[in-house]
């Protein structure tokens, strides 16, 4: 199960203490990089992830996602002898991440200042819901809780159609990713000082930070964003278009394409309509110029419309379902989905990592771990012989 040591991450040792999905989304971005991430699990069912459906021949997917390359070894860390174990594995890890609310992990001994006095050399990462302190420090923190308090809610959807969720976990995956750049920096700062040191983030500040503009547009102008539906808040025409056979995302960003595009569509003159030749013009007059233009988009197929689109220079593509995506020729050629290798030729098939390294790619080195898979080999790894091993488990210490 230990990774590949030809990752560009080989050596570094990962103890991941995190749950659900920030936590182990941030760990297996390191995995995929060729850490070894070794998952502490509480002994009482493990991760909570591991019931979350859906379910594939009894197994999670929505765990395989994020565990994917993982070991996994079982501890109490509420029961002293057990912490005990898992100080151990601290003496040797570069990293620990971990999830837990700001005053639960200081009630079990396990915050930074504890773990540093064991290893000051390590790399602390620590994903909150609203930070580790402050006046919301103890409240638990979950996805569409960070969406709506980050203003994220309010601005997706159609207009007046009230608040509106993404999609997909989009503060959790992102306070995941943050937290990996965070301790990767670190780690890289450490060659220079010698020293680990906290690194910190929460939903709620990766989901304000990931507002880019529309945050800006208030925090520079005063100017409040609204929701747009399909609609791009300041690029006109940008949005999405009904063809004759499905819809087709259409984005003219500046004046050349927008020119480009009104040739395209075979109408010319709506470059000189004074309602639609500037760009303030075409914001002021948005719904009759999308109007005009669905009446000549409706007249051809989404296939036809982005060959033809395409080849005059104007941006645009497909709405697809998922299935369809996976379909896609382009998508096909970037191979992101594959194949997890496992010994018992069960059929796991993920989402890879976007980033492609020349040298030192990424690679799916291995399945999600069973509960506790990797105890003996970990303990043994980390120091403890054969009858310590032995005795830890009489003494249903492991």
């Amino acid at each position: 199960m230990t990774q590949s040591s030809k990752g560009p991450l080989s050596g570094i040792v990962v103890v991941d203490l995190s749950r659900i999905l920030a936590g182990p989304y941030c760990t297996l971005l390191m995995a995929e990089m060729g850490a070894r991430v070794i998952k502490v699990e509480p002994p009482k069912g493990g991760d909570d992830a591991r019931a979350y459906g859906p379910f594939v021949k009894g197994k999670s997917t929505y765990f395989a996602s994020v565990n994917r390359g993982k070991e996994s070894i079982a501890l109490d860390l509420k029961n002293d002898e057990q912490r005990k174990v898992f100080e151990k594995l601290l003496e040797k890890a570069d990293v620990i991440v971990e999830n837990f609310r700001p005053d639960v992990k200081t009630k079990l001994g396990i915050d930074y200042e504890s773990v540093r006095k064991i290893n000051p050399r390590i790399v602390y990462g620590s994903i909150s819901g609203f930070g580790q302190d402050g006046p919301y420090h103890k409240r638990p923190g979950f996805d569409q809780i960070a969406q709506g308090m980050g203003g994220l809610m309010s601005i997706t959807g159609a207009p007046g159609g009230g608040p509106m969720r993404v999609g997909i976990p989009v503060a959790d995956l992102t306070a995941g990713l943050f937290c990996a750049s965070g301790i990767l920096t670190a780690l890289l700062e450490r060659e220079v000082s010698g020293e680990g040191q906290w690194v910190q983030t929460s939903l709620l500040q990766a989901q304000i930070f990931m507002l880019d503009f529309q945050a800006a547009r208030w925090l520079m102008e005063k100017d409040v964003a609204r929701q747009a539906g399909n609609n791009h808040p300041t690029s006109i025409p940008t949005g999405v278009f009904k063809t004759a056979d499905g819809y087709i995302n259409i984005a003219t960003t500046g004046g050349r394409i927008w020119e480009r595009f009104a040739q395209a569509l075979g109408a010319p003159e709506l470059v000189t309509n004074p309602e639609y030749a500037t760009a303030p013009a075409r914001s002021k007059n948005r719904d009759a110029l999308n109007a005009e233009i669905g009446k000549l988009t409706e007249k051809k197929s989404t296939e036809t419309w982005v060959r033809e689109l395409n080849a005059a220079g104007v941006p645009c593509g497909p709405i697809y379902s998922i299935d369809q995506m996976f379909e896609d020729a382009q998508v096909r050629h970037l191979g992101i989905a594959q194949e997890v290798p496992n010994a018992e030729n069960r059929h796991i098939r993920l989402v890879g990592q976007p980033v492609t390294l020349s040298r030192t790619p990424s690679k799916m080195a291995a399945r999600p771990p069973e509960f506790g898979e990797q105890t003996d080999e970990v303990l043994a790894e980390f120091g403890f012989g054969a009858e310590e091993i032995t005795a830890l488990k009489q003494g249903k210490i492991v």
